[in-house]
């Protein structure tokens, strides 16, 4: 009996020295795999090309073992479609060991994103697509409390997709939209061809991230205020808030950086405390849906006034946040500039990752516990959100202004007409 193999071939985005050399930055210093270890993957089907690529680099960096779970959101759309409200959200025991395994020093985690699966949520109720979010989150208190100590080595990385790329240039044909992005991205992450070899952009510029986090930490500031169109905020930060942005040291002295690609400064303010309104510079894609005219109001700590663009679409995100008692409280606050390369395209990406590097944004949900400076006597989380969701919406704009006030009074300017005015 003879069997014939079919091997389908990869479609190539890329060509193969740019993509090794994505994937190895990726693996060996956003995460820095080492010898013997693990890499764990969560990707869409539309991710291929870069989850065979980045399980490459890992096994050329020893890793012992790379596992890589698609997931498929037009079957997760089924069950919210048409599963019993008790049978949403499922939670398996083998995706819990994946989860548990997340959180020993050995293994580093990486999520693929880029939309490849296009309108699976479009028509369903926004109740059952948020139940079915965080139904799991019940069973995940051991994972959160990982995350928020910093004992999870993880890192999120972009995909052009074959949709995404034509969301962001529809004037191309399918094919060059997609080349015009990976350009993009290998740009925004300093691998571009105008770039130092290898490596040395991203973490020359990891680095002059991490060290104006030291310079606003060192600032030791009480209140931010940020104002821009629409946006006029209040935020209180706690005694011994520290800045993060760039590379961070994780709670096991692993060097990770979160995001790729990254322009942030970040803190997480105290959840209590965050006073005014705002209104969103940029659309939120949430769930493969993107929702426009996103503005708000805070008082005494809580979102009390929520509006979108379409009531449906405030719909779909009101249930979103509603689905979670502390995800109407701010868990962080990043800073932008102008020289951020992803703004200075002036583009909308239609992607998270990517969008709210271009400029200054808030989050919903839960917050950072390494935020906080180490203290013995400290108790509690030191006014870090709890939530269970994080949901970022970006406010900044080409003239924003942010005015940090320190613990003596002092009036600091930190972006001023957009642009930094600390080293």
């Amino acid at each position: 009996m003879t069997f014939v193999h079919a091997v389908e071939r990869l479609p190539e985005v890329l060509p193969p020295e740019r993509l090794e050399r994505y994937a190895d930055t990726v693996v060996r210093s956003c995460l820095g795999l080492r010898e013997g270890e693990e890499l764990h993957v969560n990707a869409q089907l539309a991710h291929r090309e870069l989850a065979a690529a980045l399980a490459a680099a890992a096994y050329r960096a020893g890793a012992s073992l790379v596992d890589v779970a698609y997931t498929d959101a037009h079957v997760a759309a089924a069950r919210i479609r048409h599963a019993r409200d008790e049978h949403l959200g499922p939670l398996p025991p083998w995706a819990v060991a994946r989860l548990r395994a997340r959180v020993r020093p050995e293994v580093a985690s990486l999520t693929i994103v880029g939309e490849g699966d296009p309108g699976a949520f479009d028509g369903l109720p926004p109740e059952r697509v948020a139940l079915d979010s965080q139904k799991p989150m019940a069973q995940l208190g051991w994972l959160l409390r990982a995350h928020r100590e910093n004992r999870i080595r993880w890192s999120g990385v972009a995909w052009p997709t074959a949709y995404w790329a034509q969301q962001v240039y529809p004037e191309l044909d399918v094919d060059e939209a997609q080349r015009r992005l990976a350009d993009d991205l290998l740009w925004f992450c300093r691998l571009g061809p105008d770039d130092p070899p290898g490596t040395t952009g991203w973490e020359e510029h990891v680095d002059r991230l991490a060290a104006r986090a030291q310079l606003l930490t060192e600032l030791d500031l009480e209140r931010l205020e940020l104002r821009g169109p629409g946006t006029d905020l209040r935020l209180r930060l706690s005694p011994g808030t520290r800045w993060l942005g760039g590379r961070e040291e994780n709670a096991h002295g692993q060097l990770v950086a979160p995001n790729f690609p990254t322009e942030e400064n970040f803190t997480s303010p105290d959840a209590a405390g965050t006073e005014g309104t705002f209104r969103c510079s940029r659309p939120l894609s949430l769930r493969g849906r993107m929702i426009d005219g996103i503005s708000g109001e805070f008082r005494r700590g809580r979102l009390v006034r929520l509006d979108a663009a379409t009531q449906d679409d405030r719909d779909f995100l009101a249930a979103f946040i509603d689905s979670d008692r502390n995800a109407n409280r701010l868990g962080e606050v990043a800073l932008v500039d102008r020289s951020s390369r992803i703004g200075q395209t002036e583009r909308v990406y239609s992607n998270t990752l990517i969008d709210e590097n271009a400029a200054a944004h808030i989050a919903f949900g839960i917050g950072f516990g390494q935020t906080r400076l180490p203290d013995p006597n400290a108790r509690g989380s030191r006014g870090v959100n709890g939530a269970k969701l994080h949901l970022d919406v970006m406010i900044g704009t080409d003239d924003f202004e942010a005015v940090g006030i320190a613990r003596d009074g002092r009036r600091v300017p930190l972006l001023l007409d957009g642009e930094w005015q600390i080293a």
